[in-house]
């Protein structure tokens, strides 16, 4: 399936070269429970775990996804969440109290286990970077679904999965729908862009030689709005490569991932990055500051498409369009969150 269409049901595939259990969060069973009339789905996680879980879940911890609390109006459902995500804009605009209302039991790398429990979750969303903290909840008796999506349509069965796991199967699609809007209209725009001829594009990562690499989202990211990624040929999620190899490739256009501790000065300001193109034409671009495990990975793809080709974006008002995706997808308006230039 190329990545200019839009993402359908599909199954997760495992990704090449990663050696590693598929990384599917794939719904395997559903059955039904007699006599409570409580349905109960198993699946199998990015651990390679069989979960099975009664739904809807009424009690989660959630770590990691929390922007998909909103876009599925879950929040009576979250007893406990990341405590990043009481700096998240997206949050903060759709739960003003949120540190207040929903205590932290920490981060999925760092879990105050005493706090956990406390909160009696019957089911914990986090990363699967910590197998040690999952195992450990596991076996006292905390049911825990370690996710850890690594491309868009990977993201899109995650958001199905969890709108089972509370009933907000709806609410999920709806969500999925107003994303592939977006996308469709940002591959309408870029259509004319003949194959092979788009424009070069890398995304820096926390390091200005740190490249997102092909089995990075942010490589599907690229190939969704029309741009070419010189790094896609190397088969890893990033790397770090030398600065010739940069000159070299010589982008048109470069993104800085949003949390990265430099800045598109930064690059202007260093001799070593004067001769490429994407420098020398002052084409370098600072992320917002927002998750790209969320449905806000839409609107990014809208973002990066206004900067690499804005001769076709001309008569596009992105900030109307993304004010009808946050009150469609979050319930909230735009100018509440964080925005881009």
């Amino acid at each position: 399936m190329s990545m200019c269409d839009p993402i359908g049901k599909s199954k997760i595939q495992r990704s090449a070269g990663l050696g590693k259990p598929a990384v599917a969060i794939a719904l395997v069973l559903l059955f039904f429970c007699g006599f409570a009339r409580a349905e109960s789905i198993s699946i199998r996680d990015n651990l390679d775990r069989q979960v099975t879980v009664q739904v809807p879940v009424n009690r989660a911890v959630i770590f990691q996804l929390y922007e998909i609390i909103p876009a599925l109006g879950i929040w009576d459902r979250v007893v406990g969440i990341g405590r990043h995500a009481y700096r998240n804009d997206l949050i903060i605009a759709s739960k003003p109290d949120v540190a207040k209302a929903i205590p932290s039991p920490g981060t999925g790398t760092d879990i105050n286990i005493e706090a956990l429990f406390a909160l009696k979750p019957e089911l914990v969303i986090t990363w699967i970077y910590r197998p040690d903290s999952v195992r450990f909840l596991e076996d006292r008796g905390i049911k825990v679904l370690g996710v850890s999506p690594e491309n868009l349509s990977e993201f899109y069965e995650a958001v199905r999965l969890l709108g089972r796991v509370f009933k907000k199967e709806e609410k999920a699609e709806a969500c999925l729908t107003e994303m592939d809007r977006l996308f469709s209209f940002v591959k309408q725009r870029v259509s004319r862009v003949q194959p092979g001829a788009g424009r070069k594009v890398l995304w820096l990562l926390g390091k200005p030689t740190t490249v997102a690499c092909e089995l990075a989202v942010s490589n599907d990211l690229i190939t969704r709005m029309g741009g070419i990624n010189p790094a896609a040929r190397i088969q890893r999620a990033s790397l770090d490569i030398s600065m010739e190899q940069i000159v070299a490739w010589n982008p048109d256009v470069i993104f800085i991932w949003g949390y990265a501790g430099y800045t598109a000065e930064s690059l202007f300001d260093n001799s070593q990055w004067r001769s490429v193109a994407a420098v020398k034409q002052r084409k370098v671009y600072k992320a917002p500051l927002w998750s790209i495990w969320s449905p806000r990975i839409a609107p990014i793809v809208l973002w990066m498409a206004m900067k690499t080709y804005p001769e076709r974006f001309t008569d596009v008002d992105g900030d109307k369009m993304l004010d009808e995706f946050y009150r469609k997808v979050f319930g909230i308006p735009h100018e509440k969150v964080n925005g881009f230039d």
